[in-house]
């Protein structure tokens, strides 16, 4: 059995009854739950749609997500999150590029690196290398000001670690950021990059071996170890190109917001609702979450 659910953006009052019935006809379901009022609702389905995409689309053009996936074990044990552009908003080292005037040179840099058009490792010793001699105080400044979270990141976590989910922060960012972000939100654990100081500013040099795409596979496999949990019991959720091998072996992988060339890798895309989305997906109802 496939669980098919249907998601609009928070208050906006897209999903309408009609839209899920009409859905639950063409695919041949014989009853639909609302998650939460006109914005999550779910519905069960034999076998998978031959349709699925072109219907997607279709919903994409009224701004409401479709997922589909294998009923069984939708709940997850373990969550595994992305730091830039999905629990915060920003990516943090163009934030700091930006405090001294080269936001844009690195904006473009990692903008082709999220997009899997360069190496990560490599695009990220380059944008590093840019901030030598940076004052360290820019990490606090750029944290206080510049620095928001993901609508639906608290009650995201809140809500899995209420139902006794284990939750890890694995982020190809910087633990100066991280360890903030990490402490904020409540994870358990938080891993990523160390940005290299001397005498209160950067020396232009991230520690060595950096935390890549490959190291967050090794991440999720090694947290999944450690909890004697099976990997399918993992639901991981980015944006960027650096993220697909970990969505990928996650038991359910989210693309969040993501970049087009990431998200049509995926097979769970959420592009217009909020990180509360993943508990939708899961079978939460509204009613539940800790907010």
């Amino acid at each position: 059995m496939y669980m098919v659910t249907l998601i609009a953006p928070p208050s906006s009052g897209f999903l309408k009854p009609n839209l899920v019935k009409n859905l639950c006809n063409a695919w041949g379901a014989s009853k639909y739950v609302f998650l939460a009022n006109e914005e999550a609702a779910e519905f069960l389905i034999p076998v998978m749609p031959k349709d699925q995409w072109s219907m997607w689309t279709k919903f994409q053009n009224l701004k409401i997500d479709l997922v589909i996936q294998e009923d069984n074990s939708r709940k997850k044990s373990i969550l595994l999150a992305d730091m830039d552009s999905t629990m915060i908003e920003q990516e943090c080292i163009d934030e700091l590029a930006s405090e001294i005037g080269i936001g844009e040179e690195v904006k473009f840099i990692t903008a082709k690196a999220m997009n899997g058009e360069l190496n990560f490792e490599e695009a990220l010793i380059e944008r590093v290398s840019l901030l030598n001699g940076l004052h360290t105080k820019i990490i606090d400044k750029v944290l206080k000001e510049r620095i928001t979270y993901m609508p639906g990141a608290s009650t995201l976590l809140a809500t899995m670690k209420e139902n006794g989910c284990y939750t890890a922060l694995v982020s190809g960012g910087f633990t100066v950021f991280s360890d903030k972000v990490s402490a904020y939100l409540g994870f358990d654990e938080n891993h990523a990059n160390v940005l290299l100081t001397s005498k209160n500013k950067l020396t232009g040099k991230v520690q060595k071996p950096i935390l890549g795409k490959k190291a967050k596979v090794e991440q999720l496999k090694h947290i999944a170890r450690k909890l004697n949990q099976s990997t399918r019991q993992v639901i991981a959720v980015g944006d960027g190109a650096n993220d697909l091998d970990m969505l990928s072996e996650a038991g359910t992988g989210v693309a969040l917001h993501a970049k087009p060339s990431v998200a049509e890798q995926c097979d769970i895309r959420i592009n217009f609702g909020d990180l509360t989305s993943l508990l939708f997906i899961q079978g939460f109802y509204k009613e539940s979450f800790i907010i």
